[in-house]
């Protein structure tokens, strides 16, 4: 199931939010689908192994995402499923909560420039 017309416009707000973008698409598709796989991301999504890789352990850092490992027949690089660890809506939350507190250190640099004024 392809990213839908939503989620890429939510996948922009993000971006523009400062999440990276490969971190972005992840995201929504995620929230999107539950549990997934790395190689579901890959092929329903722009992303490439690396960025999906990279973008997953991004999120894991930022408590976002658990992953899981799952039996896999043969040989080959193993499979892991991720889902999200909380839900979408506290994710938003912690992303508003970031920028408002980047806002109100913007705020007091300009005040501290401000207080140099003649």
């Amino acid at each position: 199931m392809p990213i839908t017309e939503e989620g890429e416009k939510l996948a922009k707000s993000l971006i523009l939010s400062d999440i990276p973008r490969s971190v972005a698409y992840t995201l929504v598709y995620i929230r999107d689908k539950g549990e997934i796989t790395s190689v579901e991301i890959e092929r329903e999504t722009s992303l490439r192994q690396p960025e999906v890789s990279i973008a997953m352990q991004w999120l894991r850092r930022r408590g976002w995402v658990n992953k899981r490992n799952m039996k896999k027949e043969g040989k080959g690089r193993p499979i892991h499923g991720y889902k999200l660890s909380k839900g979408f809506n506290e994710i938003l939350e912690e992303i508003i909560q970031d920028l408002s507190t980047e806002i109100e250190e913007i705020k007091g640099k300009i005040e501290k420039l401000k207080s140099f004024e003649r």
